[in-house]
């Protein structure tokens, strides 16, 4: 990958986290906060979105476009859902859980808290919330993280209610479900100080440090998302949403960059050949005869095949801007938000069943020029859409408004973040017509004075060493994973703390790459165990069966595991007899090897003992039995 000159490009990025909040109920309800099998849907119901004015009578133009898309959004409900996460009733007062959890967060980053929570609606027309509009909130302003490139402004502090979550694509619209319509969601956004892609990781990561701290966020895929605004000085400003993993973010950064760079020297080379866009015209009759699978099955089912000239756009709408991306993969973006499957363009042609005499016949069939040797003489360049009529006259104006940017650079608009950190066009950057206040929620006034400062997961790492003497990989381990509150839990009740961080972090690791479904393991069912084990009750050798019978029947207690697999400890006179009958069942191994036989023998008692005694105590056992023959 090409590395830039950041500085002299003159990058400016900033960041916006969004993480959700893990507290007992929704936002605005008092719904759990748990996500659900689709296949548990009890009920659907569907919406079809339209976009509403301002106050000031103004239209958002994000939410203008999303509403020319014509879809039905189908919502999966459960016996959990209620009537304000279907919009059939105003939302409740603001969750008091999470408004603290987000005014811990704000303290971390320095924030100064708002006098007054005033919730707002933004509009969202995608579906992804019942109401057509997201409810969001400012908690505080005005903070600041440290990297190692220097300081970075927080701007705002944003808590706000989670999007329903989306399942699958139908053939009338989208389907989403509403488990997660409502979970409390913070949004921290930071100023344009990030000046490289190291450092927009670095501050990330930093602010993905902090959230962890308050012990009081979901942890898992999905539950934490970045966006990234960048643009380049001769650029624009390009908004990257959706970014799961902190790994992608510097090469997000990297591959927006490029592209920004390649689509300035695109528009400075359409301008040195005075290129133009066409009008789009049907070419239907060019392709009636044709071998593209795509065309005829649009033909065959009365389609048409419409088609623009790009007027030296010759050799660059195939022009790569990202990793197997290209201008014409911009422009079949366009064309895919109005329901065409993407274009053909004679960059690439012949190709896809499409023929060298029928690009020879499109060319003549809107005027398109070859490219000659001449440099001041480029040649054209064609893009055609085959769908049914309407589709295809939405499709290739979106191509032509798209081409018609390229020659002016860079458009400012909101992109979403592929797997392979590369980016596809979503929508219009949205405008400030898309916020209005909302009228079904009275403000609050928060009290920061009862806010404590949460402990810092670089801080507990230390603590854990000193306190519990657990290693520096360890604590790190347990300070940064998931069952950080869990440990803190049964260490406070009085678990041995080294049995309560190996189990969370290397017993369960453990078991689940032997594909035992850990994830049905609930806190109680882990309490407990630990309990179980750090009491005696339970051996340690039987605790990986103990969680394995836990997570293959979640529905059993730890105790109810314990006596249907057999797990109880036996007594210390158990295991002496059991040592002792291995001890003379092999005493003359025992007479010629002396301790040398310990290692032996050890394995033996304890697959005598089935698992069910400590092995520290088969081990001091065995030592004397066999010190008293040797």
């Amino acid at each position: 990958m090409t590395e830039f000159d950041y500085d002299d490009l003159g990058l400016v990025a900033g960041l916006e986290i969004h993480q959700q909040l893990d507290t007992a109920t929704k936002l605005f309800c008092e719904c759990p906060t748990e996500l659900r099998d689709p296949e548990e849907s009890t009920r659907r119901l569907t919406r079809y979105l339209h976009p509403t004015r301002s106050e000031l009578g103004e239209l958002d133009e994000a939410a203008l476009e999303e509403s020319r898309v014509e879809r039905e959004f189908e919502y999966l409900a459960y016996d959990s859902t209620c009537l304000v996460e279907e919009d059939d009733e105003p939302p409740h007062r603001i969750d008091e859980e999470a408004t603290t959890v987000a005014l811990e967060i704000a303290r971390l980053l320095g924030m100064e808290p708002v006098d007054q929570v005033q919730p707002m609606r933004k509009l969202v027309i995608d579906g992804s919330n019942t109401s057509g509009f997201q409810r969001t909130m400012l908690i505080a302003v005005d903070g600041e993280i440290q990297t190692d490139d220097g300081p970075v402004g927080v701007e705002d502090l944003m808590l706000e209610e989670e999007s329903a979550q989306r399942v699958e694509e139908t053939d009338s619209g989208v389907r989403y479900s509403l488990d997660r319509l409502g979970i409390p969601l913070v949004e921290i956004g930071t100023d344009p100080d990030i000046r490289s892609p190291e450092q927009a990781r670095e501050a990330a990561e930093r602010i993905g440090m902090l959230l962890r701290s308050t012990g009081k966020v979901k942890r898992g895929l999905g539950t934490i998302r970045q966006d990234v605004n960048v643009s380049i000085a001769d650029g624009a400003r390009v908004e990257l949403k959706g970014v799961q993993s902190l790994d992608d973010i510097d090469d997000i950064v990297r591959n927006e960059v490029r592209r920004q760079v390649e689509l300035l020297e695109i528009a400075d080379e359409l301008a040195d050949r005075n290129a133009a866009v066409g009008d789009p015209q049907d070419v239907t009759a060019v392709f009636e005869g044709s071998d593209s699978g795509v065309i005829q099955s649009a033909l065959a089912s009365g389609g048409v095949v419409r088609a623009v000239r790009l007027e030296g756009f010759d050799g660059l709408v195939g022009r790569e801007i990202q990793p197997d991306r290209r201008l014409g993969t911009e422009l079949s973006d366009h064309a895919k938000r109005h329901g065409a499957g993407g274009i053909f363009h004679t960059d690439e042609l012949p190709a896809y069943g499409i023929t060298e005499s029928e690009v020879e016949a499109l060319r003549e069939a809107v005027d398109a020029r070859e490219a000659r040797s001449a440099p001041d003489s480029a040649g054209d360049a064609v893009a055609i859409v085959a769908d049914d009529p309407e589709t295809s006259e939405l499709a290739i104006d979106a191509v032509v408004e798209r081409a018609e940017t390229a020659l002016e650079g860079v458009p400012e608009e909101t992109r979403d973040a592929n797997e392979d950190a590369t980016s596809r066009y979503l929508r219009p950057l949205p405008g400030a017509a898309r916020m209005y206040p909302e009228t079904d929620v009275p403000p609050v006034e928060p009290d920061p004075s009862e806010i404590e400062t949460p402990e810092l997961l670089t801080e507990k790492v230390e603590r854990y060493q000193d306190e519990h003497g657990l290693d520096a990989g360890l604590a790190e381990q347990v300070a940064y994973g998931e069952y950080m509150p869990l440990f803190e839990q049964v260490v406070a009740e009085g678990v041995d703390p080294t049995l309560a961080a190996g189990t969370l972090e290397s017993t369960l690791t453990a078991l689940r790459r032997e594909d035992v479904p850990v994830g049905d393991l609930t806190d109680d069912h882990l309490r407990d165990a630990l309990a179980l084990v750090d009491d005696g009750e339970v051996p340690n050798e039987g605790l990986e069966d103990l969680l394995t019978a836990l997570a293959e029947d979640p529905s059993l207690t730890a105790e109810a595991a314990v006596e249907r697999e057999d797990l109880g400890g036996v007594s210390e006179d158990e295991v002496r007899e059991a040592v002792v009958e291995v001890v003379e069942r092999n005493a003359e191994q025992v007479e010629a090897e002396g301790m040398g036989a310990f290692s032996g023998l050890m394995g033996e008692c304890m697959g005598a003992l089935r698992g069910k005694a400590d092995g520290d105590l088969v081990s001091d056992v065995l030592r004397e039995e066999i010190q008293k023959r040797a």
